[in-house]
């Protein structure tokens, strides 16, 4: 049984913040960066059925923005280009409520998979021309090493000092060609999976966040392990945002059936976008007044 959606919230902007937890309302940092979205700013006149996006009351027009809901008293165009505002029908709602908010987060995910993909298709290019010109490299490898070490009588590649960062160097130049290669077009794969991801989830396709999901989840383990063997400040903020968009993509977006799957999915999204969401938020229209009889001379 697909589990109900989740209530309508509030308006944006009237919802207070909690103790020490803000409330961010995805409406208004949109329409801060983008601005408001507003309809019949170039129509010279306003009819009745236009009043949930536009009305006229006492000389003064109103605008509705079709995301944050806020009304902006503006002044009626001096040179309009149109009669009367645009029907229903030609009106590309912009998206509000739990879907923005899942826009936010997605494409945030997807600057965090681009900043994978840059690390690791360089890491790939330096282990192919590392594979290509090995002994260049390790020519200079041992100059810089003996240089740093004081001198010609300081450690070599073979000396017992392994340590630190020119230890794990060292190791780099034991790899086989074959093993080189094989590193290298790992890396390649890797980063072209970070590529898809990104730009999946900028598009914000739902593939995307299954494929996002599966991936980070596999890795996991092996980020455990290597808590096991090493800590890190990296690693540690490197594991907890992972297992933050493994819970979120599982949770707040329900993959794989979780709290209704697809199906509340699309009625949470019909209850935040569309007309009738916009309908529900609309305030009536004043009762005229009434006219006042002159009393008889």
């Amino acid at each position: 049984m697909a589990e109900p959606p989740d209530p309508a919230p509030s308006l944006p902007g009237l919802e207070k913040p909690k103790r020490f937890l803000p409330a961010f309302h995805y409406e208004l940092i949109s329409c801060g960066l983008r601005g408001h979205e507003l309809i019949g700013l170039d129509a010279a006149h306003v009819r009745p059925q236009d009043s949930a996006v536009v009305r006229e009351e006492d000389g003064i027009r109103w605008h509705r923005c079709l995301r944050c809901d806020s009304w902006l008293p503006l002044p009626v165009s001096e040179h309009p280009t149109r009669d009367v505002p645009p029907d229903r029908d030609h009106i590309a709602l912009p998206i509000r409520g739990r879907p923005l908010r899942d826009a936010f987060i997605l494409r945030l995910i997807a600057l965090d998979r681009g900043l994978h993909f840059v690390i690791l298709a360089f890491l790939s290019v330096a282990v192919f021309l590392f594979a290509a010109n090995r002994t260049a490299v390790e020519q200079l490898y041992v100059r810089v090493l003996e240089a740093v070490q004081g001198g010609l009588a300081g450690p070599t590649i073979g000396a017992a000092h392994q340590r630190g960062l020119f230890g794990e160097l060292t190791k780099v130049f034991t790899y086989s060609p074959r093993r080189l290669v094989l590193t290298g077009v790992v890396l390649a794969a890797y980063a072209l999976l970070e590529a898809v991801e990104m730009v999946g989830l900028w598009m914000m396709k739902r593939w995307a966040e299954y494929l996002t999901f599966v991936v980070t989840a596999s890795l996991l383990p092996l980020e455990i392990y290597e808590l096991f063997v090493h800590v890190s400040v990296l690693k540690i903020s490197a594991f907890v945002i992972n297992v933050a968009v493994v819970v979120y993509l599982a949770y707040a977006k329900r993959l794989f059936g979780v709290r209704g799957g697809v199906r509340a999915e699309e009625a949470q999204r019909a209850m935040d976008v569309g007309w009738e969401a916009i309908d529900r938020s609309t305030p009536p229209l004043p009762a005229p007044a009434p006219e006042r009889r002159r009393a008889p001379a």
